[in-house]
């Protein structure tokens, strides 16, 4: 038994099969990782190489000169982001069964999921740290808000009409498809309400129902659409081809057992506790910004009184 506590006291890096539960269950509850399959990350960063290709394939006639087409090389790089959550437990499951160890450990491992998986969503969507709600600056472009807005690819929300901001959002990809759609609650909720002749015409999103398509295209309902305060509504955006997002796959378990190690002024050791902490290193990338439009709420203009329509109050 002193061998295993002295191991666990070390620190050490779960298994492989943990480390894909915990993954899994990612899947269950980031957007994301919904809409866009993982790519492998590594320590020192990943380079993704883009073409733009502006001109046209051309016909070339017998006997005549092959002309050149426009091609642009530019270049994404992925550099990983460390992500941590910690909390503080008895001591006492030390000193328990490997069972009791494992119980906590595997809880833990799950709440842990759930958080990297939010984590993953709003520093994607939003570029922010969700703790501390600030720009993650070593993101740089590689958010989806940074994208939309610098291409204007943003559509006014009509909640009486959210179909019709999907397709106006769709039409701003150009050249892309949408591969997947992100929608608040709300706007889900627009959709479930909208009605011709007295007809639901999207069923489907009633009731808080998630279905996971919309017309055949990936579809994924979530708060962290329009996290701390975001105007978001929808994200729309071909996810397949220009975003990239992945983990690297070491993901060290750390069971402290002495210090303050989450600087909160209490001593682990003289309050029998000890600290769990999981970590994860992150990439994103996106390849082409002009891949992805939102559709948002309108800024509300301070003192601003006019306004068409009667007002709903």
């Amino acid at each position: 038994m002193a061998e295993t506590i002295n191991t666990i006291q070390r620190g050490t890096l779960l298994e492989p099969e943990t480390v894909t539960e915990i993954f899994s269950k990612v899947k269950g509850h980031s957007t994301l990782a919904k809409l866009c399959g993982q790519s492998p990350v590594s320590f020192n960063g990943n380079d993704f190489f883009t073409f733009s290709m502006d001109d046209e394939a051309t016909v070339v006639g017998e006997s005549e000169a092959k002309s050149a087409g426009k091609v642009a090389l530019g270049k994404v790089t992925m550099r990983p982001i460390k992500i941590e959550y910690g909390a503080r437990f008895s001591d006492e499951f030390i000193y328990g069964t490997e069972e009791k160890k494992l119980e906590v450990i595997r809880a833990f491992a799950e709440g842990t999921a759930i958080k990297f998986a939010r984590a993953i969503d709003i520093l994607g969507f939003h570029g922010i740290n969700p703790r501390s709600k600030k720009t993650v600056a070593s993101l740089g472009n590689n958010y989806i808000d940074k994208a939309v807005t610098d291409n204007s690819a943003i559509v006014t929300y009509t909640p009486a009409d959210p179909e019709s901001n999907l397709e106006d959002a769709v039409a701003k990809l150009g050249d892309y498809n949408a591969t997947g759609f992100a929608f608040t609650k709300d706007f889900a909720s627009a959709m479930a309400k909208l009605k011709v002749n007295g007809v639901k015409q999207y069923p489907e999103f009633a009731l808080g129902a998630n279905p996971g398509n919309l017309n055949g295209t990936a579809c994924d309902v979530n708060s962290t659409v329009n996290f701390n305060g975001s105007k978001d509504k929808a994200i729309i955006g071909n996810f397949t081809r220009a975003f990239k997002w992945g983990y690297a796959k070491n993901l060290p378990l750390e069971i402290i057992q002495y210090g303050d190690p989450d600087n909160t002024s209490r001593d682990l050791k003289g309050h029998n506790e000890v600290y769990l902490r999981t970590e994860a290193y992150i990439g994103f990338a996106i390849l082409d910004p002009k891949a992805f439009a939102a559709v948002q709420e309108a800024t509300t203009q301070s003192g601003d009184s006019s306004g068409s329509g009667s007002g709903n109050g």
